[in-house]
């Protein structure tokens, strides 16, 4: 179905272009010049229907290059609270050359899969300053373990203890919520009393929100999703791709 739909698509655009050169003479098209047109365009895709394929091909082109303006333009208009928030982690070099933002989820399980590739970029490329961007977006446990995540991060400004936190609750088994937060946090070392009290914090909810709104600001509507300079990138792309974002960024 999608395939004709996509066919129907390309064929009614061959048709309006034609209905618009028309459009530019003295007279517009009778009854049966338009009969003779669909006739004619009906007869070149049956005989050309590559040409169909090429059509959809552009569309998407410019489609793709308009979403990607899009997002250069959300991303440089939200460039301080994206790169610069008193409110995320920074993991790697906070003085590095380079810079890449991943908003996750803990319940995400492509997020799991990217885990060793956020692991991996840190071990390898010193001039990587990492910022993590909590975005709970599969429900109640989401936020309750993001919760969590943000009393992590108050008690851990070098950010050291929170990756370990980090790993140990996206790299655990069954689902995020709070009670697996608090026992990876408990696990780890951290003051329970204060996590307790922080996650219920108003720079908790001001983080939470903040991030849901800088990610609605940029067209981030999954997990995992980065943004490399002024480019968002969508889904667990792989460490390769990853890679060569951040290697292009730095040149």
């Amino acid at each position: 179905m999608k395939s004709i739909s996509r066919k129907a698509i390309a064929a009614a655009a061959v048709f309006m272009a034609a209905v618009a050169a028309q459009g530019a003479q003295a007279e517009p098209f009778s009854a049966d010049q338009r009969q003779q047109v669909e006739g004619i365009v009906k007869d070149y895709l049956m005989a050309h229907p590559e040409v169909i394929q090429d059509v959809m091909t552009e569309l998407e082109k410019r489609q793709q290059e308009a979403e990607n303006e899009k997002h250069r333009t959300a991303v440089h208009d939200n460039n301080a609270t994206l790169f610069s928030s008193p409110h995320q982690v920074v993991l790697g070099n906070p003085q590095g050359k380079v810079t890449m933002v991943e908003f996750f989820d803990y319940n995400c399980g492509y997020c799991k899969r990217a885990l060793p590739d956020m692991i991996e970029l840190l071990k390898t490329n010193p001039n990587l300053k990492f910022i993590l961007k909590e975005f709970p977006v599969l429900g109640e446990g989401s936020v309750e373990a993001a919760r969590v995540a943000v009393a992590v991060r108050m008690q851990d400004a070098s950010g050291k203890k929170y990756l370990e936190f980090h790993q140990k609750l996206l790299g655990g088994r069954g689902p995020a919520d709070k009670a697996h937060a608090l026992a990876a946090a408990k696990d780890v070392g951290f003051d329970m009393a204060r996590i307790e009290k922080d996650m219920n914090s108003d720079e908790a909810k001001k983080t939470i929100d903040e991030n849901l709104k800088l990610a609605d600001a940029i067209g981030v509507s999954g997990t995992p999703t980065y943004v490399v300079g002024n480019e968002v990138v969508v889904g667990a792309v792989g460490l390769d791709t990853l890679k060569e974002k951040l290697a292009a960024e730095q040149n």
